[in-house]
């Protein structure tokens, strides 16, 4: 079924669907730069949101609870971890005064890194990167970058892109444990796929961006200027799964975090995430999930992550 396009406002954020107006609607953000967040005191999220980079938190202070891909993950002072920003996440708690460093890196950044295949794939299969080694300079670092990422100067940025970019390969060689306990290896991109990061990148904004929307696999392969044939093997390579399989996981991304954050109808939970039958939707979920949705909403609700109506 096709669907009217998302309306991106001023602020680059995306509403699922522009006509409806939930308490707590998912946002998808529509800005991919490589830039920092203006804030540093932590901040609970009144529901969840996606946006296309890979997202680092440096906890200076304090500590903050995510809620993650249906899990509650808790992120400590000293702590260094990241995640792709299309798996929909939100802060629910935080002590008093938790203060912490948000750096946004585009995906083309991260796809570059050619000999990380096994970290690569766990952040794009939903992982929460935490770094076991942090050195003492750490903290300096990241306030210098935040700093020159703020002010926009287009030499600083390439310096802290090329510094961060050695941070992110010291974190492969020197450990890292995923938070959810995920992972696994990631097929090998040959050197004859010229411009292959430019085209990965841009089928996963795309997925990332239209998947509540009827697209398939040709389309996400026309989007970044491919044949479809040759855009499905190369994104099964670089990413792991199958553009449908991306799809659906976004599909579903976008289901558990409207089941969360609304008391919208199941069916219309299944239509806003882009399945165009019940039946498929509930098959799916469950298979993912291992319960029905209402069943996931009442387990979230009891947890007290879900909004209420009257909210």
């Amino acid at each position: 079924m096709a669907r009217r396009p998302a309306v991106v406002n001023r602020l680059g954020a995306i509403p699922v669907h522009p006509e409806r107006d939930p308490a707590h609607p998912l946002v998808v953000f529509g800005d991919h730069r490589f830039c920092a967040g203006e804030l540093m005191e932590v901040q609970k999220m009144a529901g969840p949101h996606m946006h296309s980079q890979i997202e680092l938190n440096f906890v200076l202070e304090g500590a903050m609870t995510y809620w993650f891909d249906g899990r509650e993950l808790t992120i400590s002072d000293g702590r260094l971890c990241l995640f792709w920003g299309m798996i929909p996440h939100q802060v629910i708690d935080r002590h008093a005064g938790t203060r912490f460093i948000c750096l946004y890196v585009p995906m083309s950044v991260f796809l570059g890194l050619a000999n990380l295949s096994q970290f690569r794939d766990s952040v794009f299969r939903g992982a929460v990167i935490e770094a076991l080694d942090l050195r003492p300079f750490d903290r300096e670092i990241f306030l210098r970058w935040r700093e020159e990422l703020l002010r926009g100067d287009e030499r600083d940025i390439e310096i802290v892109r090329s510094e961060l970019t050695a941070r992110l390969m010291r974190i492969e060689r020197d450990g890292w444990r995923d938070l959810r306990e995920q992972g696994s290896a990631l097929a090998s991109v040959g050197q004859r796929d010229a411009g292959w990061v430019l085209h990965v990148e841009k089928m996963l904004r795309f997925i990332g961006e239209r998947a509540p929307d009827d697209i398939s696999a040709d389309d996400v392969g026309r989007a970044a200027g491919l044949h479809p044939n040759y855009a499905m093997g190369l994104f099964k390579r670089a990413v792991g799964i199958t553009i449908n399989q991306a799809i659906i996981r976004h599909r579903l991304d976008t289901a558990q975090s409207l089941l969360i954050s609304s008391d919208m109808p199941i069916t219309k939970v299944a239509y806003e995430s882009g399945f165009g039958s019940l039946s498929t939707f509930y098959e799916a979920f469950q298979r993912r999930f291992m319960e029905k949705p209402v069943q996931y909403r009442q387990r979230m609700r009891a947890k007290g992550t879900v909004a209420q109506a009257s909210t």
